[in-house]
């Protein structure tokens, strides 16, 4: 299985998640299908308690094409696509899911469009020519459409299917799309599509979506949350970090929550106004470091010990903010004598302080 003297081609990314039983079977079809090229596949796993990346390791002791990163405290496909990207020097670049859902044999077919010059991105398409979207059940297909056609309306992107997994790029295209990019989600190719400086040139290949044969789906319940914010991300983010509108966002649920427990404080349980302004305090901040560590920094959600910890630096550092909010607010306020200004003022000053200290201090990057 020796791969030559020739220079390597295509460098196969292949990003995987409980998958051990689909190597050996994904290493055959792409052995067959790449037979005329020189080329190298990268397994890219995110420590798949299966033992994916032990599996990979068995063929690479073996076989000199096949190559493994193992990511230790990281999840996202999209990120596990681009760090594989990035540990092939090969000149053209194929992402292939390691679910065996993705049909390897039209490769060489994404290959030529790109050694021909003809495009810089060849995507696999399911909705396009004789594309099918095969066996895949009735709300997932639906979903993916409606996901496409959001896209398509948003991004306003020229292919038949953004939300394809299964694409070809040269190394040249991606390169100048990488600084863009926000490793946001499951969808490397949307990214890429957006993130690129100068529109990419296109062409699609059809294929049919297989069944699953091995392993899980990288689905779940909060795929659609990565997938909007890497839509907002794009929209947005030369304004102000997703992020941040996100943290916005839930302190806008925390003032509801902070003025509902207030009311039910006061009105229904008869007490005073310290002890419901703390109570509501309190719960509100509660609130939104749950909310936030869930879906804002879901990238670095924490938990077990980290959690209690990250809730302590938390209420420290919104009770910090809260001083800072009402002491710009009094400033405001005897200057224009205008409280709905005043209020605006401090609450801005309060949740950018709470947001920057807090990616600090809360929730850090390792």
């Amino acid at each position: 299985m020796q791969a030559g003297t020739r220079a390597l081609q295509v460098g196969v990314i292949v990003p995987v998640f409980n998958e051990a039983d689909n190597v050996a079977p994904l290493l055959e079809r792409l052995a067959e299908a790449l037979r005329d090229y020189v080329w190298e596949v990268i397994f890219v796993d995110d420590s798949s308690p299966d033992g994916s990346a032990a599996r990979v390791r068995e063929f690479a002791l073996m076989d000199p094409r096949v190559r493994c990163v193992q990511r230790v405290g990281r999840r996202g496909l999209s990120s596990a696509v681009v760090e594989g990207m990035l540990a092939s020097a090969a000149p053209i670049l194929a992402v292939v899911d390691g679910d065996m859902q993705h049909d390897e044999s039209v490769l060489p077919r994404m290959i030529a469009k790109i050694l021909s010059d003809e495009a810089d991105l060849v995507i696999g398409t399911r909705y396009a020519g004789e594309g099918s979207m095969g066996d895949l059940d009735a709300k997932r297909a639906s979903l993916s459409r409606a996901a496409t056609w959001l896209t398509n309306t948003v991004i306003r992107t020229q292919v038949s299917d953004p939300m394809s997994g299964f694409f070809a790029v040269s190394r040249k295209a991606f390169e100048a799309a990488l600084p863009n990019l926000s490793n946001v989600g499951f969808k490397i190719m949307l990214d890429l599509l957006a993130s690129a400086p100068q529109p990419l040139r296109t062409a699609e290949i059809a294929y049919t979506f297989r069944p699953r044969e091995a392993g899980e789906s990288k689905l779940d319940a909060k795929v659609g949350q990565e997938f909007l914010v890497l839509l907002l991300e794009k929209i947005f983010g030369h304004i102000l970090p997703v992020r941040f509108l996100m943290f916005a966002a839930v302190g806008s649920l925390g003032l509801l929550v902070h003025l509902a427990v207030l009311g039910l404080t006061l009105n229904v349980g008869g007490q005073d106004f310290r002890y419901a302004q703390t109570l509501a305090v309190v719960v509100a901040m509660t609130f939104n470091f749950i909310v936030n560590n869930a879906l804002t920094y879901r990238d670095m959600q924490l938990r077990g010990w980290q959690f209690i910890r990250g809730l302590a630096t938390f209420y420290a550092v919104c009770a910090v903010g809260a001083i800072g909010n009402v002491g710009v607010g009094e400033i405001v306020y005897d200057s224009s004598r205008m409280w709905v200004l005043a209020g605006i003022a401090g609450a801005a000053i309060g949740v950018v302080w709470n947001y920057a200290t807090s990616s600090v201090l809360t929730w850090k990057r390792k």
